[in-house]
């Protein structure tokens, strides 16, 4: 939807209003998030996170959704155009939780591999907390 406006003799630019944050989306990242938000799992649409690139220098990325219930983010990649290689070693680099979701290549599968790298993700954590609580034992 287009906005424009007269301020007295003015017309002000035309400016893009966006009607809901769905607009912004592809198909894929529209069908992620209503499986979320049916399984109750909340998100946040492109939440800023701050990276370090391979050089060393600050970047600050949107991934597609941030899910603060598990703390991780996911990345629904739409395209094999697009490098989602560097971006997950980026992450990795940063020690950012990022599930990369293949949209494209798994449609039918996509689902039940969020659920699977999720418990990889949580295993990973746990085995972490484990080294802290068993450190703290001896």
């Amino acid at each position: 939807m287009q906005l424009q406006m007269k301020i007295g003799a003015h017309n002000v630019k035309r400016m893009n209003v966006v009607d809901s944050i769905y607009e912004r989306m592809t198909d894929s990242e529209r069908e992620v998030s209503g499986y979320l938000k049916e399984i109750d799992l909340w998100w946040v649409f492109e939440f800023p996170v701050f990276v370090y690139d391979e050089n060393d220098r600050p970047r600050l990325w949107t991934p597609d959704f941030y899910v603060p219930k598990l703390g991780l983010f996911i990345e629904v990649c739409g395209s094999k155009e697009f490098d989602y290689e560097y971006r997950k070693g980026i992450y990795d680099k940063n020690g950012i939780p990022v599930v990369f979701l293949h949209y494209y290549k798994k449609r039918r599968k996509w689902k039940f591999f969020l659920a699977k790298r999720v418990m990889e993700i949580e295993q990973q954590r746990k085995s972490e907390a484990k080294k802290l609580a068993d450190f703290h034992k001896s």
